[in-house]
């Protein structure tokens, strides 16, 4: 069934969607990990693509995590769930944060049969969400390969999107420029930004 979700998601893919659609599913497939970034306004299908793209995934019997920074987002995904309930993030993150998942537990082992994470609307989410969860998985991917510890996620193929323009982190009284640097993009580096238009649906 997962085939042939497959085969007909893939084949409403436009050409800039397909092309995203291909250089990840290279990535994902050969496992040598890599991180991207979706970027598109409201109605540009992003769903879409990530839809078909947790299909393609799944239906080779790998294991695709889809995650959201908001509930109602994560509703969106098929098997989604919020970050912070995927990774047991603090609420209350800081600099020096990391996820509360022991090595060895079932969320441990579901991480190291990950082949791809893809996580939407990350703009809203705190940077600090970000670098937790890359600290924790360096830690409990490093059992697989030493050489995991100074890798972005600890290798894993990870798929970011959402849109600038709707909703940014949170910041208590913060001025303009407390929020950019609570945003992942102004601390992170290495990742490949792949644009959706209007004109291309």
């Amino acid at each position: 069934s997962l085939q042939r979700e497959h085969e007909i998601l893939i084949s409403g893919l436009n050409n800039e969607q397909r092309n995203i659609y291909n250089s990840i599913m290279e990535v994902a497939f050969s496992e040598s990990g890599g991180m991207f970034f979706v970027y598109g306004h409201g109605g540009t299908r992003k769903i879409y693509l990530y839809r078909t793209i947790l299909a393609a995934v799944r239906s080779k019997g790998k294991i695709a995590l889809a995650i959201a920074s908001s509930g109602i987002a994560a509703l969106l995904l098929p098997g989604g769930r919020t970050a912070h309930s995927r990774f047991h993030i603090p609420i209350n993150v800081n600099d020096e944060s990391t996820c509360e998942i022991k090595q060895k537990t079932q969320t441990a082992e579901l991480l190291l049969k990950t082949s791809i994470i893809l996580w939407d609307e990350a703009p809203m989410a705190n940077r600090n969400c970000f670098e937790a969860v890359n600290r924790s998985l360096q830690d409990i991917l490093q059992i697989e390969d030493p050489m995991n510890l100074e890798k972005p996620f600890g290798g894993k193929v990870v798929v970011l999107g959402g849109d600038f323009r709707q909703i940014l982190p949170v910041v208590k009284k913060g001025r303009r420029e407390d929020i950019v640097n609570l945003q992942f993009v102004s601390h992170t580096y290495g990742i490949i930004v792949m644009c959706l238009n209007y004109n291309k649906i």
